[in-house]
């Protein structure tokens, strides 16, 4: 799986005001400040995310962002979706669909295993539990095995 800037970006700006106290509103420039996300990408962004419903905002000098739901609500794989659309897509198709022959036929399998090894990690981890420092036991069961920390290029 390879995540975007932009991706990466957006999950920081979400763990921001994920951060910040409930009802707050956060002004993009701290975001920007805090996670050295250059302005204008940020503004994008967040403009992303509230089209997809997980932020609101508001202008003016009270103004800025704030999530739409409470942190725990919301999962890493939400923020993600926003921004890059589905969590695992082959050539623009769902796994599920992609059709192959011969000796790739077992192919669209290891595809959709791939898919539901992300679902584990990503719907299970909400911005409430990365901002806490708390991850899901699943997360940190996978964590505590060394081999997920070798490179492999």
């Amino acid at each position: 799986m390879r995540i975007s800037a932009k991706t990466d970006y957006a999950v920081r700006a979400a763990l921001e005001l994920a951060n910040a106290e409930q009802g707050v509103w956060v002004k993009t420039e701290s975001v920007s400040q805090s996670q050295g996300i250059p302005l204008p990408f940020l503004l994008n962004i967040l403009a992303e995310l509230r089209t997809a419903g997980l932020v609101q905002s508001r202008r003016g000098a009270e103004g800025g962002y704030r999530l739409a739901a409470a942190p725990a609500e919301v999962a890493v794989a939400d923020v993600i979706r926003a921004i890059d659309g589905p969590l695992a897509n082959i050539a623009g198709e769902r796994p599920e669909d992609v059709e192959y022959a011969g000796s790739a036929e077992q192919l669209r399998n290891v595809w959709v295993a791939m898919r539901a090894t992300m679902r584990q990690v990503l719907e299970a981890t909400t911005l409430a539990d990365v901002a806490s420092g708390t991850l899901p036991a699943g997360v940190t069961d996978i964590l505590a095995n060394e081999d997920v920390w070798a490179s492999r290029i």
